[in-house]
């Protein structure tokens, strides 16, 4: 690549990146594209509750937006890990894995997330297959089958709430001792749902597909679905590196609407959105695109 002076560098060339580098594209915004080609959700076999693209796959959705991005003469990709960053007099310098460097008066980081899979086994094979995190991406897929939700207080409470509508046959599995409040426990009762807190062995599945849950005292429950949100960090300390600020639950803070806490840099996708789904990802790159033109015009104007 000739070029290694940008407008915009983009971080993260998935739903996210890919749709901020076609507003930028389309505002004749020089924009480099830097991405490593592993997404959080490269296992999910298909993407819902996104108009125009339901049911498709999310690696189809993806080729398909960078072919649309490419069609952009000023907007180029480079295939790589972005390692670090730093400030400079014009703006950032961004370095990759292999020794790249390329320089942008703006940064774009649609990063995304490292889900940190639990110690169970069966459970990083199952993730978002048949170990599934949001009901409005898949709950219709599983609607009233054998529905567990691995949980507990008041995360394992609301999860309950939400996906009831989805399933009456649902069973909280606490992986230990429960944490329910007992308000929230007699609730829970009233509603037919069960409360497990036996500690979980392993989980049965073949390609994923979950069958049974194992428990460590040797029982055994059959499922066709869990609902769980693993712990998460940042899939790239770039942001942190460049003095980003985090939330309380490790998303990128957010100052209006897509600007970070750091002047110049914005945050679109996983990274910085509690909820996570193709839609919203696409929603915030393309929001991002947009304020990052209206501030290099209001620069040079």
């Amino acid at each position: 690549m000739e070029n290694t002076d940008f407008e915009v560098i983009i971080i993260g060339g998935s739903y996210a990146g890919l749709s901020a580098a076609m507003s930028l594209g389309r505002s004749l915004r020089k924009t480099l594209v830097i991405d490593s080609g592993k997404p959080c959700n490269a296992q999910t076999p298909h993407s819902h509750n996104f108009l125009t693209q339901d049911g498709r796959t999310p690696k189809d959705i993806a080729l398909l937006g960078k072919e649309q991005v490419a069609n952009y003469p000023t907007v180029q990709f480079h295939d790589g890990l972005a390692e670090t960053g730093r400030k400079t007099e014009n703006g950032f310098e961004i370095a990759t894995a292999t020794g790249d460097t390329f320089t942008a008066k703006k940064l774009i980081f649609a990063t995304g997330l490292k889900d940190q899979m639990p110690d169970i086994a069966g459970y990083a094979e199952c993730w978002g297959i048949s170990v599934i995190h949001c009901p409005y991406c898949h709950g219709y897929e599983v609607k009233n089958e054998k529905t567990g939700i691995l949980a507990n207080g008041d995360t394992g409470f609301e999860y309950a709430k939400l996906i009831s509508n989805w399933t009456k046959d649902l069973t909280i599995f606490t992986n230990g001792p429960s944490e329910l409040t007992p308000e929230q426990t007699e609730k829970i009762s009233t509603r037919n749902i069960r409360i497990v807190d036996k500690p979980i062995a392993s989980l049965i599945h073949k390609n994923g597909l979950l069958e049974k849950i194992v428990f460590k005292d040797q029982s055994e429950e059959p499922i066709t679905a869990i609902y769980s949100r693993p712990a998460f960090k940042q899939h790239s300390a770039i942001p942190e590196q460049l003095g980003c600020a985090l939330t309380e639950t490790g998303l990128i803070k957010l100052e209006t609407f897509q600007q970070t806490t750091v002047p110049g840099i914005y945050a679109a996708g996983d990274n910085s959105h509690m909820a996570r789904s193709v839609a919203l990802a696409v929603s915030s790159g393309s929001m991002a695109g947009a304020l990052i033109n209206r501030e290099l015009i209001e620069e040079a104007f």
